[in-house]
C-alpha cells in the first residue's frame, strides 16, 4: 500500500499526505484502522482489533472496516 505509507500519522487522528499536500482527520476508529492497514494486517486481524479497542461487535468491526478501506479507495490512497 505504498499511498498509506506516505502518510504521516499522529495519535489524535491528524494525517498528511507530503506528497499532495492534502490533510485528514481520522475518527480514533479510523486511526486503528488505518495504523493496522499500514502493518498488512488482514481485515479480520483489525476488526478483532477493533472489538478489543472499542465497545463494538465483530460483525460491526468488520462493516467499519470495509467502510473505511472504501472511504480511502474514494481517496484515492487505497
Amino acid at each position: 500500500m505504498p499511498n498509506l505509507s506516505h502518510l504521516a500519522l499522529n495519535d489524535e487522528g491528524f494525517a498528511f499526505n507530503p506528497t499532495t499536500g492534502d490533510s485528514y482527520q481520522i475518527s480514533p476508529t479510523g486511526v486503528v484502522i488505518l495504523a493496522a492497514l499500514r502493518e498488512n494486517k488482514s481485515d479480520d486481524a483489525i476488526a478483532h482489533s477493533l472489538t478489543e479497542k472499542f465497545d463494538v461487535s465483530l460483525a460491526d468491526a468488520r462493516h467499519d472496516v470495509a467502510d473505511f478501506k472504501a472511504s480511502l479507495k474514494n481517496l484515492g490512497l487505497l
